[in-house]
């Protein structure tokens, strides 16, 4: 039988190869993107079996929205991929506080309004599974440059270690993934990387000019992870945190 997914930043990268990778076992997807011209690819490819729609994950609004186009085209929703996100490289002091907040909304709360407007419904049918892709530097952190990303991840480890153990007893899952670095253009083009102070050169300037040399030539594989997390859904015991 197959399931119902909603993922959240399917226009590109990890995103996107979870919503083929789903797509090509034969689930039905509703794909969001804050840009839906962007999924058009999808739809001429897989017709049918999949929905598109305008999603900014920092609106809850937009996020109730969006769960119930899954219900109204789909008629359930069985798993939410939580991977909408991004990161800005600059020091500490150099970041201003409007984009730390920014990346705070988009890579923590955005997480938790997705979760909130899904909730009632796995809540009432008493099943479904939370996918929450965080990061490897949600785990182990201190890479320079990445201080609202990665505090951001922290805390998405946080609340979805606290959402397991609310919702184990409705029959909801829950799976923290925290990959490392993938060939997907996270470090490239969505990421900006200002220039720094010359205090900073040597911390955060070495760790963007690194960044900066290894994009597009990374050791993860964005289609294999996308495989791997697709086939979570299936299983009957998952794991609460897969790195």
């Amino acid at each position: 039988m197959s399931k119902v997914w909603l993922i959240t930043g399917s226009s590109r990268g990890l995103g996107l190869e979870i919503a083929k990778a789903v797509l090509n076992n034969g689930d039905k997807v509703v794909a969001t993107a804050r840009r839906p011209e962007q999924l058009n690819s999808l739809v001429q490819k897989y017709g049918d079996q999949v929905r598109t729609a305008e999603l900014d994950v920092t609106n809850a609004a937009s996020a109730k929205a969006a769960v119930q186009l899954a219900l109204d085209e789909f008629g359930s929703l069985d798993v939410i991929v939580n991977n909408a996100g991004y990161a800005n490289s600059s020091p500490i002091e150099e970041t201003p506080d409007e984009d730390f907040r920014a990346q705070i909304e988009a890579n923590l709360f955005g997480v938790i309004n997705v979760t909130k407007a899904a909730l009632p419904v796995l809540r009432k049918q008493r099943s479904g599974h939370f996918i929450q892709i965080s990061s490897v530097g949600g785990r182990v952190g201190g890479t320079p440059g990445l201080a609202a990303y990665q505090a951001a991840k922290f805390a998405v480890a946080g609340f979805s270690e606290v959402l397991h153990n609310e919702v184990k007893p409705l029959g909801i899952k829950v799976t923290i993934v925290e990959p490392g670095a993938f060939r997907t253009d996270w470090g490239g083009s969505s990421m900006s990387i200002p220039p720094v102070g010359e205090d900073y050169e040597q911390t955060v300037g070495a760790m963007n000019r690194y960044r900066i040399s290894v994009n597009g030539k990374e050791n993860g594989d964005p289609v294999r992870a996308a495989g791997i997390i697709a086939g979570l859904a299936w299983l009957e015991e998952p794991r609460c945190v897969f790195c």
